[in-house]
C-alpha cells in the first residue's frame, strides 16, 4: 500500500533499478507518516560514509506531538539495507555517475519501507521526446476507442 510517491522521478530521470530499503524514524515521525504527512518532492538519497540517507523528505509534525520533543520536519534519515547492496550502489553511484532517486514511500509488513532507483537524468530534449510518446500514446487510445465505437454501429 503506497502511502506517497515521487511523480517528478520518472519525469526527471532515466528509471535502471530499484531497491527498498527501510528508514530509521523517531516515533513521532511514523505516526505522522500514517496520517499521510510526508513529501517526497525534492528528496534525494546520498551516500556517506559507506551508508545511505534521505535527505529533504519533509514529514509534518502533527499537532499533537509531545510537548517535550521539537521535532525537525527535513532531517536526514538513515536507510537501512543489507552491506553488499549498499557496495553495489556505491560502486555504481561514484564510477558510472548514476543517481539515487526516491520513488515512493509503502507499507511491508506494517513497516515503512522507502522504494528509490538508480536513475540518470533526463536532458531537455528526452524530456520532450518523452512527452510527445505519452501524447500519441493518449492519442492512439482515443482513436482505437472511437473506430470501435464506429464498428460497432456499422455492425447493427
Amino acid at each position: 500500500m503506497s502511502i506517497v510517491e515521487n511523480r517528478k522521478a520518472s519525469h526527471e530521470y532515466f528509471i535502471e533499478d530499484r531497491f527498498e530499503a527501510g528508514l530509521v524514524l523517531q516515533g513521532w515521525e511514523v505516526k505522522a507518516i500514517r496520517e499521510g504527512r510526508v513529501q517526497l518532492n525534492e528528496s534525494y538519497v546520498i551516500v556517506r560514509d559507506g551508508e545511505l540517507f534521505i535527505l529533504g523528505m519533509h514529514v509534518s509534525p502533527l499537532p499533537t506531538a509531545s510537548t517535550h520533543i521539537h521535532p525537525d520536519a527535513a532531517r536526514t534519515r538513515k536507510l537501512l539495507l543489507h552491506s553488499e547492496e549498499i557496495s553495489k550502489l556505491i560502486g555504481k553511484v561514484e564510477q558510472r555517475g548514476y543517481t539515487l532517486v526516491p520513488l515512493n514511500l509503502h507499507y511491508k509488513a506494517g513497516r515503512v519501507k522507502l522504494d528509490f532507483a538508480l536513475g540518470r537524468g533526463k536532458k531537455l530534449h528526452d524530456k520532450r521526446d518523452t512527452a510527445r510518446d505519452k501524447d500519441w500514446a493518449r492519442e492512439k487510445e482515443r482513436l482505437m476507442k472511437h473506430d470501435t465505437r464506429a464498428s460497432r454501429r456499422d455492425d447493427a
